[in-house]
């Protein structure tokens, strides 16, 4: 927020009580107000002028009963302060402004949930739409609808922070620019434009849960926000199969998170996990979800549902080996027919490698070789050399994880790759 100085506010001080408020409230603020104001970036700073009003007001006259709708009243008065001094907003003032207008200040005025959903939604689609680059659509969610800091966004992407609040204010100029309506689209480019949703969370989701580079392997919060994001729009599109779809897989994928570190930090292979580790509660939720994609389009699973689909083999199994591998090569096949992929293609390999043996796996991933797209994609290598180890051929598996280790960026990785370079004798 920019509502205060650096220094992080005591926990049991006033000022973060409201921050803690402000930090649940925003993306609802933010969205109810961005339909009024028509831009996302407006939208922010007249919800950052609300907590500023609270900051000064309510340490004074303590905190309302209904904190939620007081700052979204208050935000929504700025708003139509802001129209009013826009002549071409003369009308829409006259339209949302009058009932505003008339209640005393700072009421705790009912608020319609399905106003507030449809609010969300329209954040959401305009957050993450595609005249957007996948960096920027990113950062931005992160910002409008996680409820994160600059700051915050910059230490869990590592990146610079001047480098992403730039990145910030090009989206919101560039939405602008562009005229993006704030609306939720219909018909066939809806369908388009919920794919642009459906990539952000989950590469939001990736990058906790596997980091693209640095130190740490695992990014619990940027998973977190993931998850929150997943659950948020499957409440707000009961119907769409896919979005049930992503919401099982992350859950899925999240239960095995307390078990894919060891006690040092160092990566732990799926086939070594612990599987007393995982996270049944979460396992019980993305069972639950995929049982929703399946009845929202029965007999039709989008690449979403397909990888919870395979999630979940691994979440019924008792162990690495145990693990229904002919029916998740067959879930991967499926997987490759409706979003052709080298890498669906070389996961399935792998699935491959367990049901059918390391020799018929090889072939496939040495036809792989050649695909642009794992010029540089680490684990090529490394599964090439898990098959090569496999089979007996260890100083060429040697090589193989040797060259896998100087293409991650991940240094947990990297140490992890170097210890089974160093197995091959």
């Amino acid at each position: 927020m920019t509502a205060h100085s650096s220094e992080p506010p005591r926990p049991d001080t006033p000022r973060a009580a409201i921050e803690t408020v402000f930090r649940i409230e925003s993306p609802r603020l933010i969205a109810g107000v961005a339909r009024i104001v028509r831009d996302v970036g407006i939208a922010e700073e007249l919800a950052q002028d609300a907590l500023v009003a609270a900051l000064e007001q309510w340490p004074r006259s303590g905190v309302p009963d209904n904190p939620g709708a007081w700052l979204m009243t208050t935000a929504k008065r700025r708003a139509i302060d802001l129209v009013r001094r826009r002549e071409r907003y003369a009308r829409k003032l006259a339209e949302m402004g009058r009932d505003l207008e008339a209640a005393p200040p700072h009421v705790d005025e009912p608020v319609d949930p399905d106003d507030i959903d449809d609010d969300l939604l329209r954040l959401v689609f305009t957050a993450c739409h595609p005249v957007l680059s996948a960096e920027a659509r990113i950062a931005l969610t992160l910002r409008l609808l996680g409820g994160l800091t600059t700051t915050e966004i910059a230490r869990a992407m590592l990146a610079p922070e001047p480098t992403v609040a730039q990145r910030i204010v090009r989206a919101k100029r560039t939405l602008a620019a562009k005229g993006v309506p704030f609306e939720v689209p219909y018909g066939a480019e809806r369908e388009a434009r919920l794919g642009s949703v459906l990539e952000v969370i989950y590469l939001i989701f990736n990058e906790g849960y596997a980091a693209t580079a640095g130190d740490d392997w695992l990014r619990p919060s940027l998973c977190e926000d993931a998850l929150r994001l997943a659950r948020v729009l499957a409440g707000l599109m009961p119907q769409e199969a896919e979005v049930h779809g992503l919401a099982a897989l992350l859950e899925l994928q999240a239960s095995r998170a307390a078990a894919r570190t060891g006690p040092q930090g160092e990566l732990v292979l799926l086939a070594d996990q612990d599987r007393r580790h995982w996270n049944r509660l979460l396992i019980r939720r993305g069972f639950a979800a995929l049982a929703r994609a399946h009845s929202a389009a029965p007999g039709a699973s989008g690449p979403y549902a397909l990888q919870a689909a395979i999630a979940a083999c691994h979440a019924n199994a008792a162990s690495y080996e145990e693990t229904d591998w002919p029916r998740i090569v067959a879930l991967y096949e499926l997987l490759a027919a409706r979003a052709p992929s080298p890498v669906i293609e070389l996961n399935r390999a792998v699935a491959v490698s367990m049901a059918s043996g390391p020799a018929q796996a090889l072939h496939l991933v040495d036809a792989l070789a050649g695909e642009p797209a794992l010029k540089d994609y680490h684990l090529l290598p490394s599964v090439r050399g898990d098959l090569l180890l496999r089979l007996g051929r260890a100083a060429e598996a040697r090589a193989e994880f040797e060259r896998a280790a100087g293409l991650t960026r991940n240094e947990r990785e990297r140490e992890l790759l170097r210890g089974r370079a160093d197995e091959c004798g």
